[in-house]
């Protein structure tokens, strides 16, 4: 299993960033995909998440602000953040439950300035 992120970087606080989210080495469609992300000094939390094939879950702090989304053809995972905040600044992961076993990728760092 392989997973690697991308689109992370530097955005001012209200903007937008989309994360993807590479995959391969798994049968895609038998994963339940979801995020999390690790803030400085802090542990690492679930953000967004597939519980089941057509339901989603957030975790309070982005509601209404992030959604994840897959493209079953790419073998991609998305995470759409819109509305920013210093907060949310933190080393976001993608990751997979596959067969049992959770799988992570290394990460995409995103910081969220005032």
């Amino acid at each position: 299993v392989k997973l690697v992120e991308s689109g992370g970087g530097l955005v001012q606080a209200g903007g937008s960033l989309r994360l993807s989210c590479t995959t391969s080495g798994f049968i895609f469609q038998n994963a339940l995909m979801k995020w999390s992300r690790q803030a400085p000094g802090k542990e690492r939390e679930l953000v967004a998440g597939f519980i089941s094939v057509l339901r989603t879950t957030y975790a309070d702090s982005v509601k209404g602000r992030f959604t994840i989304s897959t493209d079953n053809a790419k073998k991609m995972i998305y995470l759409q953040m819109n509305n920013l905040q210093p907060e949310d600044t933190g080393v976001y992961y993608c990751g997979i439950r596959h067969r049992g076993r959770d799988y992570w990728g290394q990460g995409t760092q995103v910081t969220v300035s005032s």
